[in-house]
């Protein structure tokens, strides 16, 4: 899984939103089944956790480009 920078942010912050978002169904589902070790599930909940953490900047930056361009519209009318 992706290892993580001295920040606690994921390597490999290409990954886009849906995938991220994939990655981190997947985390959850393999978390709810359990039958996994004490450590590989906190490394499964930490991949969630920088997974949701990439999709929320993600989603945060579709926000701010669609508020700039609905400002830039105001502004022309």
């Amino acid at each position: 899984m992706g290892q993580a920078d001295e920040s606690g942010n994921a390597l490999g912050d290409e990954l886009g939103y849906e995938q991220a978002r994939d990655e981190l169904i997947e985390v959850v589902k393999a978390l709810e089944v359990g039958g996994l070790s004490l450590d590989e599930s906190v490394a499964l909940w930490e991949r969630g956790e920088q997974l949701a953490r990439l999709c929320e900047r993600r989603l945060a930056g579709a926000r701010e480009r669609v508020n700039a361009v609905l400002n830039q519209g105001d502004e022309t009318s």
